[in-house]
């Protein structure tokens, strides 16, 4: 199993687009996300996610990802359906004496909590997809495009460097401990047994690598504050192409929601 949000190399289409145009396709997905209450154009936004997926060949990490956004919905439907009560009661949990009002599953909760969970599908997604077609280094450049502070750029890049190395580190330590016999046993309750002996060593692994990380910035004269020439950003016609795609979004959400060419 490849770790999360670590760099898959390709030879595709969405690998070759210019990291800015990257960076404003996930700026326009998220915000139109956010800004949309329409189930409908957040469906739309996930197919042009899981075609994007297809033509880049990363599928396979996108559809990986699949139980974890299902069960953050479930949750998130659940949370929204308990605590939002508005609409037309669905199902009546606990009736109140005079036996007209309640406490339930509303319809308005249920519609809130699948348009939360359309939303968090679709920033994740795009966010996912983003991080494994980009080059840390185009990463970089494309950052430092729109004139973010080096330092948060270079913050932003180990935090998501340090993400796949936990994640292999702590595979390692669990298997090292039961090749050692250690046995937390099976179901839930041997999942979260088995957490605690992995959680420490991580930590402390973890704690390590920092101290060796800023040696490594102080030898390689990181606070020297020299300035170094970047690589030359190229537009191409895919570039473009994306950019109208970025247009034809806006236009079916302005379509949705406010109804222009009515």
């Amino acid at each position: 199993m490849s770790e999360i949000l670590q760099y898959i190399p390709g030879d595709s289409f969405i690998h070759h687009l210019n990291p800015v145009i990257k960076i404003v396709l996930v700026i326009v997905f998220v915000g139109l996300a956010v800004l949309s209450s329409m189930i409908p154009f957040l469906l739309i936004l996930i197919v042009i996610l899981i075609i994007g997926a297809v033509l880049s060949g990363l599928i396979k990490e996108i559809i990986s990802q699949v139980p974890f956004l299902l069960l953050l919905s479930f949750f998130l439907v659940l949370l929204t359906s308990l605590t939002v009560q508005e609409g037309d009661m669905l199902l009546m949990l606990v009736p109140s004496p005079d036996g007209q009002t309640g406490f339930g599953i509303t319809e308005g909760g249920l519609l809130f909590g699948v348009i939360l969970s359309l939303r968090f599908i679709v920033m994740i997604t795009s966010f996912q997809l983003f991080i494994i077609a980009t080059k840390p280094s185009d990463l970089v450049t494309g950052l430092l495009v729109f004139r973010l502070p080096v330092d948060y750029v270079l913050m932003f890049l180990i935090a998501l460097r340090f993400i796949p190395s936990l994640q292999l580190e702590a595979k390692r330590i669990h298997e090292a401990q039961l090749c050692r016999g250690y046995n937390p046993g099976t179901g839930i309750t041997g999942k979260i047994r088995s957490l605690k002996p992995i959680m420490i060593p991580l930590v402390a692994n973890s704690l390590a690598k920092t101290q060796v990380l800023g040696l490594t910035l102080d030898m390689r004269g990181y606070r020297t504050k020299k300035k170094l020439n970047l690589h030359q950003l190229v537009f191409k016609t895919g570039d473009y192409l994306c950019l109208i795609l970025v247009v034809l979004t806006f236009g079916i959400f302005f379509t949705l929601h406010l109804g222009l060419f009515q």
